[in-house]
């Protein structure tokens, strides 16, 4: 299955995309992990004011196959977090690169955006899956 990653995200090797938005950064889970978690049925996220460290786990996403933490691919602290996403998860699934959106953060080291993959980067590792 081919997947359209948006050309400004960031990806993290957990499949979580970065999307720089000025001085925030919206986080969320890739349209290849929604679709290998199949039917999502709870999301579990941080509270605001909540510090992120790179690689941490910030929450999960329960499937009817399994329970999946996710991880933040930068460091920052929790400035939003999409709450239609918590009472209806169906709308991750349905959008995970738009209105499926899971967090936004302001980021307390830039630097770290250098090391995830870019979009062309991602939608290779994704192919040999």
């Amino acid at each position: 299955m081919a997947f359209d990653f948006p050309d400004h995200f960031l990806f993290a090797d957990s499949h979580e995309y970065a999307s720089p938005e000025g001085d925030l950064v919206k986080i969320g889970i890739s349209a290849f992990a929604v679709d290998q978690l199949g039917d999502i049925v709870f999301v579990d996220l941080p509270d605001i004011g909540t510090s992120l460290e790179r690689g941490s786990a910030f929450g999960s996403v329960e499937s009817v196959k399994a329970v999946e933490d996710m991880f933040a691919p930068i460091s920052g602290e929790v400035v939003g977090i999409n709450e239609a996403v918590l009472d209806n998860p169906e709308g991750l699934q349905n959008d995970p690169h738009g209105e499926g959106w899971l967090l936004k953060i302001r980021p307390s080291a830039l630097s770290e955006l250098k090391e995830l993959m870019d979009t062309e980067s991602y939608k290779t590792k994704v192919a040999m899956k």
